[in-house]
């Protein structure tokens, strides 16, 4: 039997939250991308440099957090994190030279992006087991929600008011919604005497797929598996994280205008909650190592294709195909790390997973930046990105569980 009502539903509603002001926030420095430029003169490098740090920064900061989040909870972390990130979008209305930009936006911002994922979902994996894939993906879905709605209501900003005032109204919804959504979050069942998927102690266990041995850091950096992890999500973020930041200027280059180049971008997020729902149910029933080598197959392909787009209707049948890659992606790696190495320091692992993709993260964005302004073109660009891709598939081939006792 179960419980009326599982609180752990208010954890999935408190993440939902989370992933969508926070990832919401994120998917906007695309659309304002071209407003520095405008405004400055900066050079595709120059910009694409600040994100990159944001994204180095996150994923160190995301390391400390899951540490602390194993201990403390997820609470106070979020409420913090969301005041650098609300705080750091209001100051940056009032941005003037390069070094505010890498301050405001790489510095604060980039601690305010730490939690939304390592947090979230570490909680979510320590609430739900059973159902833990579903549950990763109705909390992706709001990555998906704000991927969606925040740039188009950035563009629409910009346009009526100009980007500092967007930027002010941006941080200021931020810091409240985020603040006050805190609020519900808790460590784990057990510190409110339930258990996880709203199941009973007098109640017969319901088959489940088990998880992989209990491990701390120092017994799971023994193993294999570990580091193949670590580097499939390194190609995983430098491909996702540069595209996010670099496909509406692109778009733009195209011919797109302004506020249909942001639709490219806000169609990725519409498509990418459906990806997060389909493979996060997919990943309870085939597997973590299962649903990652569909998501870079399709990346592969989506990646191809877009080397070739030059209209409207191919960059947004591009948008499809990659937005379910995205969202399958940020919804299957952190309950694989619970499916390999249990839940015991889920928050640590799960933190240096994904500080290893924020390497790639902070990499790449720079990185495509570069070779545009050397060639004029984002075709190099591209190849690299779907290299890189057939690497990460090739890694999670290879990528086989060991199972041990501990």
């Amino acid at each position: 039997m179960k419980t009326k009502y599982f609180y752990g539903y208010n954890i999935v509603a408190a993440g939902f939250l989370v992933q969508a002001v926070s990832i919401g926030a994120m998917f906007t420095y695309g659309v304002f991308f071209k407003e520095f430029e405008t405004a400055f003169g900066w050079s595709r490098a120059m910009v694409s440099g600040a994100s990159s740090l944001a994204f180095l920064v996150m994923g160190v900061v995301g390391v400390i957090a899951g540490r602390l989040n194993d201990t403390i909870g997820p609470r106070i972390l979020i409420a913090g994190s969301g005041a650098f990130l609300g705080i750091g979008y209001m100051l940056m209305s009032g941005m003037q030279a390069p070094w505010q930009l890498y301050l405001l936006y790489g510095g604060l911002v980039g601690i305010g992006f730490s939690t939304h994922d390592v947090i979230t979902l570490s909680t979510i994996a320590r609430w739900f087991v059973r159902r833990r894939g579903m549950m990763t993906g109705m909390v992706k879905v709001g990555t998906g929600a704000g991927q969606f709605l925040v740039p188009l209501i950035a563009a629409a900003l910009i346009t009526a008011m100009g980007w500092r005032n967007a930027y002010l109204v941006l941080g200021g919804v931020s810091l409240v919604a985020l603040l006050a959504v805190a609020q519900l979050m808790k460590r784990d069942p057990e510190g409110i005497g339930l258990l996880p998927d709203g199941d009973r102690a007098d109640s017969p266990k319901p088959a489940r797929r088990p998880d992989g041995p209990s491990l701390s850091l120092a017994q799971a950096a023994k193993m294999l598996p570990f580091w193949i992890l670590c580097l499939a999500e390194f190609a995983i973020f430098f491909c996702l994280l540069t595209t996010i930041v670099h496909i509406v200027p692109h778009a733009s280059d195209q011919g797109l205008e302004k506020t249909t180049a942001a639709a490219v971008l806000s169609t990725i997020g519409a498509v990418s909650m459906v990806g997060r729902i389909v493979m996060g149910t997919a990943n309870d029933r085939i597997g973590g190592r299962r649903s990652l080598i569909f998501c870079f197959g399709l990346l592969i392909a989506s990646f191809l294709w877009l080397q070739a787009a030059d209209s409207a209707w191919m960059l947004f049948l591009f948008a499809v195909a990659y937005g379910f890659a995205h969202g399958g992606f940020f919804t299957v790696m952190s309950p694989t790390v619970a499916e390999l190495f249990g839940t015991r320091s889920h928050g640590l692992l799960f933190g240096i997973v994904f500080f290893t993709g924020t390497l790639g993260g902070s990499i790449g964005p720079f990185l495509t930046g570069v070779i545009y302004d050397a060639t004029g073109s984002y075709r190099l660009a591209f190849a690299v990105l779907t290299a890189l891709a057939a690497a990460g598939l090739v890694m999670v081939l290879i990528l086989r569980p060991q199972r041990q006792t501990v």
